[in-house]
């Protein structure tokens, strides 16, 4: 049977057909221009003189991004350690554990986190963090990896708990209704049953972690110290998104410095979209 023509549904499909072009236009252009703009550097220097070259310096113009490298994925990766476990615990105990009156106040407190501007994150972590690790471990300065971590790791956990606990809680009580049957306790089941059932929606919960990891630019240049060294715990030390915000601003149009950041930016965008591509390629053999 032929479906009458409506004009209201037929208007609603070329919207959302022109907004799905206009996103894969935004990031098709983003990609065009970056590239446009950042592999004159990379040519100008060598690819293994940036990419693996160890010093950063406008006034002589050498211009290596390994310790910015390092230190992303140094930084990422300990928050992720420290953040995902948190952020699933936190979510069994919130969609399996705990009593609705509890459930509803933590619930509340994790989506004021999402909330907090990155600034606010960075104010604190200046404040109360980097004094606390300075004392803690009698430091020159208590800005350092491991204070960027300790505050990346924060700033995911909503993420990873809403995401996760969205995902607990979709999981058919059938599961776990037999899963006791058999014998099982609670937490086995929980832990062996349900997170294993929801696996797919902590993944996708995983990815946007570490791409808001990957991604934060003014908390951790606010804690880290913000200096080109190669990555050690307590050293202060320079990411990916805080080379390029804390010098753009100065870099002379036109000079090879300003060349050499957004060249920074090109690698941060080929290294998420690799990341997010083998996370995502990793969920879809999960949900399979």
């Amino acid at each position: 049977m032929k479906r009458k023509f409506d004009p209201l549904e037929t208007g609603f499909h070329i919207f959302f057909l022109i907004c799905g072009i206009l996103s894969v236009g935004f990031v098709l252009l983003i990609s065009i221009y970056l590239i446009i703009s950042g592999v004159p550097a990379i040519v100008k220097l060598g690819p293994v003189n940036f990419l693996l070259g160890q010093k950063w310096s406008a006034g002589t113009e050498e211009f290596g991004i390994l310790p910015f490298i390092l230190t992303s994925v140094y930084g990422t990766a300990g928050a992720v350690v420290i953040g995902v476990p948190l952020g699933i615990l936190t979510a069994i105990f919130l969609s399996k554990v705990a009593n609705p009156k509890v459930s509803k106040v933590i619930h509340t407190a994790v989506e004021l986190l999402a909330g907090i501007p990155s600034v606010v994150y960075g104010l604190v972590g200046m404040i109360v963090l980097v004094p606390a690790i300075q004392r803690a471990f009698h430091l020159a300065s208590g800005a350092c990896l491991m204070a960027a971590i300790i505050v990346l790791a924060i700033m995911i956990l909503p993420y990873i708990v809403s995401v996760s606990e969205t995902a607990l809680r979709a999981v058919p009580k059938e599961y776990e209704e037999a899963s006791l049957a058999l014998g099982a306790t609670e937490m086995e089941t929980y832990f062996k049953v349900s997170l294993h059932a929801a696996r797919s929606g902590v993944a996708t919960a995983v990815v946007q972690g570490i791409g808001r990891a990957i991604g934060e630019a003014m908390a951790i240049i606010m804690v880290s110290g913000n200096v080109a060294n190669m990555p050690g715990l307590f050293k202060s030390v320079r990411f990916l998104t805080t080379a390029i915000a804390s010098e753009m601003s100065y870099a002379a149009y036109g000079s090879l410095q300003r060349q050499a950041l957004f060249s920074i930016g090109l690698v941060l965008f080929l290294f998420i979209m690799l990341i997010n591509g083998f996370l995502n390629l990793v969920v879809r053999k999960e949900a399979a």
